[in-house]
């Protein structure tokens, strides 16, 4: 019995809780506030939930800023080799925090929408009975409460906590060491994402419509991952990602279970960076879901995706490269074609964000496929601008209203630079930088990634995403001639005097937009030196 149990004994995993701290910060301001939604008094929540949450992501910087900066920092594997604390850990960990910190300050904003952007916390039957009328306006009627009503009552706060467990779950993705990690954290980033989606003030059917999509497809997608981790596992006998680049360099098995789970898996990862053909979700969530979660998705979540995308194919499959390469080629340039073809149609502003998104997906998978370390670097500094960019981009957006709310149509910002000047060209700033344009964070993100493919040999793929880039540029340009060039109709939207929160992630986006287009040297330089190859 004593040899028995000597046999089956398993030792405790070492965790490196300084590597580790970041995360831990994040997950343990979460738990905190579900304590705060269960036994702070209702009147105290709001400001309770902002002070956790932004005193988390400050804690977490630092601890990461700590960890970056000490004296012999290595590469650590911890828990098992379950997550991976390495260069690019942590240059996607700090981008995520930022981006995090951006997101949150939109969420906690008040002033611009009264109440909030979420859904109100109804206290009394007069005010439930309201929302039941709206909701059963039908799908012609706005779903919401009006303005007055939504004014006298308080935002629901546990998005703030839902917040920080989507942005906890992103971080364990970027660092996952094994896919079965990956995937738990796959499904921790993305279950809150579908409650946030369809908790919007106004707009309610629309909003739970998006949550619905979202959830049904993103449940499609986690299948497809959890198909293709079962194949690999049988192919590999091992889910670890450096067990199976062992196995596929010197195995004398079929790699039919190789490649058959290594497609399954990418569409999962894929879905979730809303590259196309894997975008479908992407247009009505984005327009259905509250602004600030719009905002949270088209940043964060999007550098999650890449980070797993990219220590997938680095780490696991980078020695079977030549097979998996014209396949993601492929889905590269249709992903751009998507993007720029269907943009050009589209006539609500976050709607043709979505499908901006879905073209810079595209341009940020050409920086990917090189895998050299000039690629890899480029690749996460185009995901550190594009969400700075695409997140203040989208505050703007959320100050454009009018009676009913967002005033999201493109006709409907006629002359709204004339309206607010300010407004106007910071709107255009972000125009312009999304379209690469010299001097602005897009353009020297786009450079980077198709100066990489074209020294790895790529040059039809750079040809391809060169036109679609100057094709792009259109419904970009569109944009700042209807600000700046089109008369305003007389009962136009106005723009919403943001509040500080809103103003500071708004200008913190703007000044990095120009900051990383004028000198991008020192941030180049800590994205190269994070690379997976370095």
């Amino acid at each position: 019995m004593t040899v028995l149990a000597q046999e089956v004994a398993v030792s405790a995993p070492s965790v490196a809780y300084a590597a580790l701290s970041p995360l831990l910060i994040l997950l343990g301001a979460a738990c905190l506030g579900v304590l705060v939604e269960a036994f702070v008094p209702r009147a105290s929540r709001w400001a309770s939930q902002v002070a956790l949450t932004l005193v988390a992501l400050l804690l977490a910087g630092a601890a990461l800023a700590l960890h970056a900066t000490g004296a012999g920092r290595a590469d650590v594997a911890t828990l098992a080799g379950a997550l991976t604390v390495d260069g690019p850990t942590v240059f996607l960990w700090g981008t995520l925090l930022v981006l995090g910190a951006g997101s949150v300050l939109l969420v906690a904003d008040r002033s611009v929408e009264p109440g909030g952007a979420f859904v109100a916390d109804l206290d009394t039957l007069a005010e439930r009975e309201s929302m039941t009328a709206a909701n059963a306006a039908g799908p012609g009627g706005t779903g919401t409460l009006t303005r007055a009503q939504a004014g006298a009552t308080s935002t629901h706060t546990e998005v703030f906590p839902l917040v920080l467990f989507s942005l906890a779950g992103m971080m364990a993705f970027v660092a996952a060491g094994d896919l079965l990690t990956m995937f738990v954290a796959l499904e921790v980033l993305s279950l809150p994402l579908y409650l946030l989606s369809g908790l919007a003030r106004r707009r309610r059917l629309l909003s739970q419509e998006a949550a619905v999509k979202y959830f049904l497809l993103g449940a499609f997608a986690s299948g497809f991952f959890l198909y293709g981790l079962a194949l690999l596992y049988g192919y590999a006998g091992t889910v670890s990602l450096s067990g199976i680049a062992r196995a596929a360099g010197g195995s004398d098995r079929s790699d039919t279970l190789l490649f058959a789970g290594l497609a399954l898996l990418l569409v999962g990862l894929l879905f979730k960076a809303s590259i196309g053909p894997f975008h479908t979700w992407t247009p009505d969530v984005y327009q259905g879901a509250p602004t600030p979660i719009t905002a949270f998705m088209a940043s964060c979540t999007k550098v999650a995706a890449f980070g797993a995308i990219l220590r997938v194919l680095t780490v696991a499959f980078a020695g079977v490269r030549w097979d998996w390469r014209p396949v993601l080629i492929a889905v590269a340039i249709l992903s751009m074609v998507i993007g720029v073809v269907v943009g050009l149609t589209q006539t609500d502003m976050k709607r043709m964000i979505a499908y901006s998104s879905v073209a810079h997906a595209g341009f940020i998978l050409v920086g990917t496929i090189a895998l050299t370390p000039q690629g890899l670097g480029a690749t996460l500094f185009y995901l550190l601008a594009y969400g700075l960019t695409t997140l203040a981009a989208l505050g703007v957006v959320s100050l454009v209203r009018d009676a009913n709310g967002e005033a999201g149509r493109l006709s409907q910002w006629a002359g709204l630079g004339r309206r607010s000047p300010v407004v106007g060209g910071v709107f255009a700033l972000f125009m312009l930088s999304l379209a690469g344009i010299p001097l602005t964070a897009g353009f020297i993100s786009k450079f980077g990634v198709f100066s990489a493919a074209y020294a790895d040999g790529m040059v039809p793929l750079v040809v391809v995403a060169v036109v679609m880039s100057a094709i792009a540029a259109f419904f970009y340009l569109r944009v700042v001639v209807v600000i700046f060039f089109n008369e305003p109709a007389v009962d136009g939207p106005t723009v919403t005097v943001p509040g500080v929160f809103t103003t500071v992630a708004i200008s913190i986006g703007a000044l990095a937009t120009l900051l990383l287009g004028v000198f991008p040297a020192p941030v180049l330089e800590i994205a190269n030196v994070s690379s997976f190859l370095s």
